[in-house]
């Protein structure tokens, strides 16, 4: 399956529902984690990217947090944004949708002269992050629920 798209930083309200259920569908419909876990304070203040294909169908989803929202996420770096709530629908998985996602992000943490992102990997998902250069520390912890690994990338 070939699908074009584009990613870009969430512009308008329009965007950021959009993004909303991207994350709906994944995690909350998909795997199980419950609504008000999903959405956070920290929603408002994050850079939120979206992916969306040719006809404006969302595909994927992802939030950069930075200043005091990410130094509370990445053990008080104000240096170190926090990516998270990565999420691709099923029909957009393998298309590299996710990577680009990834270095939207990055580029948007560069952009407010960040040195590095960490993120929470889902432990199934490690091997993405790693093969987009980022490094596991510290040990696993559930989150929902579901197994995690912190991991960062400087940039």
């Amino acid at each position: 399956m070939s699908t074009t798209y584009l990613v870009r930083t969430a512009e308008d309200l329009d965007d950021r529902e959009a993004c909303f259920a991207v994350r709906k569908e994944v995690f909350v419909a998909e795997q199980g984690v419950p609504e008000d876990l999903e959405y956070d304070a920290y929603d408002a203040g994050a850079v939120h990217v979206l992916a969306v294909r040719a006809d404006g169908a969302p595909l994927g989803a992802g939030r950069l947090l930075f200043g005091e929202a990410a130094a509370a996420k990445t053990g008080g770096d104000p240096a170190v944004g926090s990516l998270g709530r990565l999420a691709v629908t099923k029909e957009a998985r393998g298309l590299g949708v996710g990577a680009a996602l990834v270095r939207a992000i990055e580029d948007a943490a560069r952009e407010r002269g960040l040195a590095a992102v960490d993120l929470h990997a889902q432990t199934q998902a490690m091997g993405f992050y790693e093969r987009l250069g980022y490094v596991a520390y510290g040990p696993e912890f559930p989150d929902a629920g579901i197994p995690h690994r912190s991991m960062r990338r400087s940039l």
